[in-house]
């Protein structure tokens, strides 16, 4: 039962979802970055507007 749910889960493709993450991660401190350093707020939405496409990526709920 343990190797059947092990096999299993290895099959979901984890890679894409970490991407994602580690992507949202990074726009989101570029733009706390940008904001800390009183850059104009469209600067700061550049990122924050990336982080909302990156949401819309479809990718797997059971993950």
């Amino acid at each position: 039962m343990l190797k059947d749910n092990l096999t299993r889960l290895k099959k979901r493709s984890l890679s894409k979802k970490r991407n994602l993450a580690l992507n949202e991660f990074a726009l989101g401190m570029e733009s706390l970055e940008r904001f800390a350093r009183n850059e104009p707020l469209y600067r700061v939405h550049e990122c924050v507007f990336g982080v909302l496409a990156l949401e819309s990526e479809p990718v797997d709920p059971r993950l």
